[in-house]
């Protein structure tokens, strides 16, 4: 049970500063472009990568603090490190045919996902 609760309270702090750093972007950046997304997208993913390649890999961080950090928080944050993560480990791996599939079917069948909501809603 504890492992829900730290993974909740990781999102629960992830979702609240994508939405504070989304808001800010709005109130000061061009509306013409999503850079509140882009900016969460890409600090998540530093986040991650920082979490699991400087930390997990030195053995600095408990099986509680993962789940709270690099699940939660991250995966409150933004699902894009995760991808982003999962991607560059297929390609490290040179699984290049994988990370492309993966690359590929990631944006097409997530925007066909959102696409296939909007004719539904219509």
């Amino acid at each position: 049970m504890i492992k829900f609760l730290l993974v909740f309270l990781g999102a629960g702090l992830g979702g609240s500063l994508r939405f504070f750093i989304s808001d800010e972007a709005y109130k000061h950046l061009p509306l013409f472009f999503p850079w509140g997304t882009l900016i969460v997208n890409v600090l998540g993913s530093f986040i991650l990568g920082a979490l699991i390649f400087w930390l997990d890999a030195k053995e600095l961080l408990s099986i509680n603090m993962k789940l709270l950090l690099a699940i939660g928080f991250c995966g409150g944050f933004t699902t894009f490190s995760t991808f982003s993560l999962e991607t560059f480990q297929l390609l490290r791996d040179t699984e290049y045919l994988l990370a492309s599939i993966y690359i590929l079917a990631s944006l097409l069948l997530s925007f066909g996902a959102v696409y296939v909501a909007y004719i539904i809603k219509r």
